[in-house]
């Protein structure tokens, strides 16, 4: 078995964070089909009683806004994974 040298941590490290970034915006796709729900729910519900037009509309917007809220949340993460977390061998800056 071959030993491990020293300079494929940071590799293995730079690896593992892409992968973390891609998997926090998976809840983008979530989100989407989330805000598809609300608005597809609310046709729905104004084909059956249209009298509830104003009250429902507010309840969808309401609804939009708490899926949006998460998939900005998972943008976030994404973003934080990516550029925050550093590792040892890019923290190293030589100032000159």
């Amino acid at each position: 078995m071959k030993k491990r040298d020293e300079n494929s941590q940071p590799e293995m490290l730079e690896g593992a964070k892409l992968m973390g970034a891609g998997a926090a915006t998976i809840a983008s796709a979530g989100a989407v089909v989330g805000i598809g729900n609300v608005f597809s729910s609310l046709i729905y519900s104004l084909a059956r009683n249209p009298s509830l037009a104003k009250q429902s509309f507010g309840y969808a917007i309401l609804g939009f806004a708490l899926t949006e809220a998460v998939a900005s949340f998972a943008l976030m993460m994404a973003f934080l994974i990516s550029f925050v977390f550093r590792s040892k061998k890019e923290k190293k800056v030589s100032v000159s």
